[in-house]
């Protein structure tokens, strides 16, 4: 399997034998190897990658609407009745945004979605990789927590925050001020917005998993709806940017494939995952939405999208 290092080499070896730059090298190295794991799945393949990781200050790198144009180019003339395969490297993002791509993806797919999570697909992320039928990982890869995030701050903390403050009160009187100046920040309607992104979030979840993931199961409702309370379980995760890994992706009860398993496999995802990685962080581009034919959008820092 090719690594980091290899992959660079190889970059450098084509940008010299084909006389392009870098960037063009880049694309031209990713496309043959997007296109030898479509190869190797016999089903349509998309990557989604986020550069939050190297640009974290960039505009722009969650999951929002814009998103869309992305997927509706890149499964522009497939096959629907080979599936789709969504690699997924991304901190998350809008709820509305994501349910919108995954209905959206759903129309042309059915419940035909697998999602391959080479390293990390947090909070919206892991939201997305519920709607698919089953969830590619390996050792290093995690999901994350589904609790919602409101204007930046975790819906589920405030809400707690706002009951201690109640039970305060009314145990001592006396800490009313101090309590004031700390609710007294929230917006009007914040509280009501919090509890609706909570349920709004638990809810689509909980149906994604029990309509796609265990379509037919006779316990489909119950492990859903466990898996969804221990996906959004504040209390338990302590933070938004906790990192579930696969064991315990397993234990809850997702449909995880273990990479592993398949060698050949696990080479080809992990070569397309470094080669993913290489242009987000040596070239401009911050946010990525690709096909196996090398067809997709590019948003590129400063300058909007361009069209590969």
């Amino acid at each position: 399997m090719p690594n980091w290092g290899d992959i660079s080499v190889e970059i450098q070896k084509v940008a010299a034998e084909r006389r392009v730059n870098i960037d063009q090298a880049t694309a031209l190295v990713r496309a043959r190897h997007l296109a030898a794991l479509q190869e190797k799945t016999g089903r349509n393949l998309i990557a989604y990658y986020s550069g939050w990781l190297s640009k974290p200050h960039a505009y722009g790198l969650e999951i929002n609407d814009e998103d869309k144009n992305g997927f509706m180019l890149a499964v522009h003339k497939m096959d629907r009745s080979r599936g789709l395969d969504l690699i997924l490297h991304t901190p998350g993002g809008d709820i509305a945004s994501t349910q919108s791509i995954v209905s959206y993806l759903h129309q042309l797919f059915g419940n035909n979605l697998r999602a391959i999570v080479p390293q990390i697909a947090m909070s919206a992320g892991t939201i997305i990789a519920c709607s698919c039928r089953q969830i590619l990982m390996g050792r290093q890869s995690n999901l994350g927590p589904i609790d919602p995030q409101v204007r930046g701050v975790p819906a589920y903390g405030v809400i707690r925050e706002f009951r201690n403050a109640c039970e305060c009160v009314k145990r001592d009187p006396a800490s009313t001020p101090l309590w004031q100046a700390i609710v007294g920040k929230y917006h009007p309607t914040f509280l009501g917005q919090c509890e609706n992104a909570i349920k709004w979030s638990n809810t689509f979840v909980k149906e994604q998993l029990e309509s796609v993931m265990f379509e037919g199961k006779p316990d489909a409702v119950k492990t859903a709806a466990k898996i969804a309370k221990k996906l959004s379980d504040y209390a338990h995760n302590k933070t938004h940017s906790r990192h579930i890994h696969t064991d315990e992706c397993e234990k809850m009860g997702l449909n995880i494939f273990r990479i592993e398993s398949d060698q050949k496999l696990q080479d080809l995802i992990l070569t397309v995952h470094h080669c993913f990685m290489h242009a987000l962080a040596n070239t401009g581009c911050i946010k990525m939405i690709e096909n196996h034919r090398g067809i997709g959008i590019s948003k590129v820092l400063a300058t909007g999208n361009s069209q590969q």
